[in-house]
């Protein structure tokens, strides 16, 4: 279970330079709006997955004015075998560093050797965050649910980033083929076979990793709200359209078949797992139409926890969990939920933030008393 003992952060967004140490269980970062929190816990998130959690663009993280950030991270590889006299021989001290520039140029070094492929680092440090952001999740379109579902199992399946990077490559020259004046079908017919083997993974990992998923949402709601509502999750692909199951679904290539006609027409591809969604329901509506801000919040929360929940039963190990304002829009009930499940599960290194320093200390003290607290004012961060 990796643990972040250390970061060093220069020029991501508005912090300039900061080095920190973290507790190995609950970190504690308060500060105003606008000071600085959220671009910690994406620092941290960046170092995982080599991106923002915010933005599909580099060019939101650099500090004003600079053309180049740089993150490290000093991990603890194997905690488990920790001893009270200090570090034993099992144990790995491992850096991970990051550097981007303004022209898209990304170097990433573990132990200062530098990766092949970025790709390559994906799901060594699994991670876990929850942010106000999420809500997108519920009230925007399939488009940020297929990327979520696409990061969790990109981190727990190298086989399924490899199938959608593949999936990606084959669709943009089909795409492009069929912008073209009279597109050549046969082809096509040759892209759309390559497409059938990862379309099919990318189906069966996505149909297995919801049917994971339900009930431990369910279970996590059922806590959070005190059992006052009922949610689920459903898989939606056209794969099982026209009288398909998920059992026995299309192929991608009988799929474009049927569609041909229209692809022509349009000039791109109209059907396939890029149009996959999953549909969020309670009481069997959608909850984008009749939850509250607070329900939909919890269910956030629940879809996330289940996530980490299935990613620790993947790995062998509790990921890193990032809770950014995770107490906005809960009422005190849900909240005080919410901390007894934090506490009352195996949980590993947790990063937590809230405006109110007051009320953050206030709801931890009463759970763990193994914690470290953070403040920060414009970027600067110091430990309390």
């Amino acid at each position: 279970m990796p643990i972040l003992k250390k970061i060093a952060v220069s020029n991501f967004r508005n912090i300039e330079f900061q080095e920190l140490e973290f507790s190995p269980n609950v970190n504690c970062i308060s500060g105003g709006n606008g000071e600085g929190k959220t671009n910690l816990l994406d620092a941290i998130y960046y170092l995982s997955m080599t991106k923002s959690a915010f933005s599909n663009t580099d060019k939101y993280n650099f500090r004003h004015g600079t053309d180049v950030f740089s993150l490290c991270g000093t991990y603890l590889m194997h905690p488990e075998t920790a001893t009270p006299e200090g570090t034993s021989e099992e144990e790995e001290i491992t850096k991970f560093a990051i550097q981007v520039n303004a022209s898209g140029e990304k170097k990433l070094k573990k132990d200062d050797k530098t990766y092949n492929k970025v790709s390559d680092h994906i799901g060594t440090l699994p991670i876990v965050m929850v942010s106000p952001s999420d809500i997108s999740l519920v009230s925007d379109s399939g488009d940020q649910r297929r990327k979520f579902v696409n990061s969790v199992l990109s981190q727990m399946d190298r086989e399924y980033l490899s199938a959608a990077q593949q999936y990606n490559r084959l669709l943009a020259q089909r795409n492009t083929l069929l912008k073209g004046q009279s597109p050549d079908t046969a082809l096509l017919s040759v892209i759309d076979a390559r497409m059938a083997a990862p379309a099919r993974k990318i189906f069966e990992a996505r149909k297995s990793f919801m049917e994971g998923l339900r009930p431990v949402i369910a279970d996590y709601y059922r806590v959070l709200s005190s059992d006052s509502e009922q949610v689920d999750v459903e898989y939606r692909s056209e794969l099982c359209s026209d009288g398909s199951s998920a059992d026995s679904p299309l192929s991608i290539e009988d799929l474009f078949s049927r569609n041909l006609r229209k692809d022509l027409a349009m000039g791109y591809t109209t059907s396939g797992i890029q149009r996959d969604d999953f549909v969020f329901t309670m009481g069997g509506h959608p909850i984008r139409r009749c939850g509250s801000q607070g329900q939909q919040k919890s269910f956030i929360v629940s879809l996330k926890f289940a996530q980490y929940d299935l990613m620790k039963e993947n790995y062998g190990f509790a990921p890193t969990l990032l809770l950014d304002d995770v107490f906005d829009k809960l009422d005190i009930d849900r909240i005080s939920n919410l901390l007894s499940m934090v506490a009352g599960n195996e949980f590993g290194q947790i990063f937590i933030t809230d405006s109110n320093k007051v009320r953050l200390s206030g709801i931890l003290d009463k759970f763990t008393s193994d914690r470290a607290y953070f403040e920060t004012s414009a970027g600067n961060f110091s430990r309390l």
